[in-house]
């Protein structure tokens, strides 16, 4: 189990990788106090199928040089990847997947982080 804090750091480094590689419209989300289940989600949106590998990719390197591997990997996808590091879901999708699937919209009482 990560601690809040640690929790925080994660997802600190998880936006600053993702930033560094241009995706876009990149949202945590504090699902604590929203979900019985979940603790925090990272969305992110990637231009195309090799953008959405290449943040896939720039966050698992980031984090195994800092020993840390996701628990479960889904996809990749042409639309969604998703990383499981235990407390800290990353959603790496597609623009027209995000908006279908409207993530923040359904955990609309999540905080925002």
């Amino acid at each position: 189990m990560v601690k809040p804090v640690e929790a925080q750091t994660l997802i600190s480094r998880i936006r600053q990788v993702l930033d560094d590689k241009k995706a876009e419209n990149v949202v945590a989300l504090d699902l604590r106090g929203a979900s019985e289940t979940l603790d925090y989600f990272v969305v992110a949106s990637g231009t195309s199928r090799p953008h959405l590998e290449a943040l896939e990719r720039a966050v698992r390197e980031s984090l195994e040089e800092q020993g840390i591997r996701p628990r479960h990997v889904e996809g990749p996808s042409p639309r969604w990847i998703l990383l499981d590091y235990d407390e800290v879901l990353v959603h790496l999708m597609s623009p027209e997947a995000r908006e279908f699937y409207d993530l923040e919209g359904f955990w609309a009482d999540a905080k925002r982080i």
